[in-house]
Formats: structure tokens, sequence, C-alpha cells
């Protein structure tokens, strides 16, 4: 095998296999990480680790057919592990604040694209048609993103996942990466919980490494030590695998439900 396919949490899994040093993935050379957002960390232990010196990230939905953006093969590594590459042959792509105006380079707003790839629409409803696809025919992925002066884009995460918590808005994305940098974090998810007092609360999902752990205060010590104190997460789950779908995508909207029944005694005191 020279190519491998997946989404990042595959990769993961692969990563952490125990047996993982019995095999011979000298023949690996390339691959597409896709379907999720690609932590940074994740991308550099797959070219290090497995091979794949030329592993490219694509962003796409389904609607879109389902490619959109892509890193290439000769992209600096920096691009190919910290971007979703560049808008793909005869598409468009801009980013847009809420009032549908083009954002300046390097300003974060929703990402948005159009070309032959976009569907037509979904099947017998209308209504969700038009509030994803303009009347220009531009596809609004409900995605957060920056593009720089090359085009080259980067997921900030979902529109409906950021968190506002006392004000401030966090990304959970920026956090996930974060939490990659810890030596025993090997997944994570954050999402944001209802609280009565700062509006959101953070919720860190953390799945260690085998053979490895951290508790809660361990955690938040490591975090007050390195990012803003609003961005250090006030609750922690510790679990062996997330709420996905067959495709092996994270279900965030089932962690955020679970998390608000878990804590909600917690959260109605703020």
């Amino acid at each position: 095998a020279t190519a491998l396919y997946g989404v990042p949490t595959m990769f993961i899994a692969m990563l952490d296999q125990l047996r993982r040093a019995e095999f011979d993935l000298s023949g690996l050379r390339t691959g597409i990480m896709a379907g999720a957002t690609c932590p940074i960390e994740v991308m550099r232990r797959v070219i290090g680790e497995m091979h794949m010196s030329e592993v490219q990230i694509a962003y796409g939905m389904t609607e879109t057919s389902p490619v959109s953006l892509q890193t290439g093969p000769a992209d600096e590594l920096e691009l190919r592990v910290s971007t979703v590459g560049r808008t793909q042959p005869h598409l468009e792509s801009k980013i847009i604040d809420e009032a549908g105006n083009v954002l300046p380079r390097g300003a974060i707003g929703e990402l948005c694209t159009r070309g032959y790839s976009v569907m037509l629409g979904y099947w017998n409803n209308p209504e969700s048609t038009r509030e994803s696809i303009d009347p220009a025919g531009w596809m609004h992925t409900g995605d957060l993103a920056t593009m720089d002066e090359q085009g080259y884009v980067r997921i900030a995460g979902r529109n409906k996942d950021m968190i506002i918590r006392g004000g401030e808005n966090i990304y959970p994305r920026e956090l996930e990466e974060f939490f990659f940098t810890h030596p025993v974090v090997a997944d994570v998810q954050v999402v944001g919980v209802p609280c009565t007092r700062y509006g959101e609360e953070i919720v860190a999902w953390i799945k260690f490494h085998p053979g490895r752990s951290a508790d809660e205060l361990e955690l938040q010590s490591w975090c007050k030590e390195r990012i803003a104190h609003f961005k250090t997460p006030r609750y922690f789950k510790f679990v062996e695998e997330f709420p996905m779908t067959v495709t092996g995508k994270i279900q965030k909207f089932r962690m955020r439900e679970i998390s608000t029944e878990e804590l909600r005694e917690h959260l109605g005191k703020g």
C-alpha cells in the first residue's frame, strides 16, 4: 500500500495501535485526511511516524461533491499541516461576515463556495436549499475560516460550535489544537454547554494515549500556565471514545446533549 485515506479519528486510532511497531509502513507515501478538521499534531505524526510525506488535507461537504479546497504535495509542510489548502480549479471561495460582505484577507468569517460541484438542492426540501444556497449560487458552509494572501484557508470551526463565554468568543478548534500538544492526550473534542452565569461554559472531552492519564486539576493547571484564563475548560470528561457517525465523523451535538444533562446541577448554579 502506498496511499491511505481516512478521517482524523481513524489516523489517531492507527497511531495509537499497540501493535503498530510490528507492521512495515515504509511503503506508505501519500493519502488524504478529510471529513473533519485535521489536528496539526496528528498531521505531523502521520507524516513522521507513518511515512506519509505527501499526505494532503481536503475540505468539502457532501453538498459540494465533496472537495472544494485541498493542499498539494508540493506545499510547504507548515501549509499542509495548518491549512486546508486552496480552492480547487473552476471553483470559487470567499469569506463573509454576518451581513454577507466579503471580508479582507486574514479576517475570520463564514466560508462560502461556488461552482460546478455545488449541489442543485436538497431533495424535496426547498426551504433548506434556500437557507444553504443564496440566489448568486454560493453555498454557505457554516464553517468559520480565514483566507491568507496566497489563498490558503484555515478552518476555525463550525459557526454553531463557537462558544461565547462571558462575552468572549472561543473557537473549539483552537483549544483542541492546544490540547493535542499535551503528552497524555490522544484525542480531544471541545464543546460549549449552557450556563446561567456566563452564558456558556467549556467542556473538554479527553481521550488518553494507552497507559497515560491526568486528572482535571492537572489539566486545568497546565492550561492556566499557557492560555488565557477564559479559555481554560471548566469541566473535563474522560472517555474511551466519542459519539460518532458510521463514517467516523464526530457528533458534537450529542456531546453537548450528554454534557448538558450530566452537568445540569452545576450549570444551573453558574
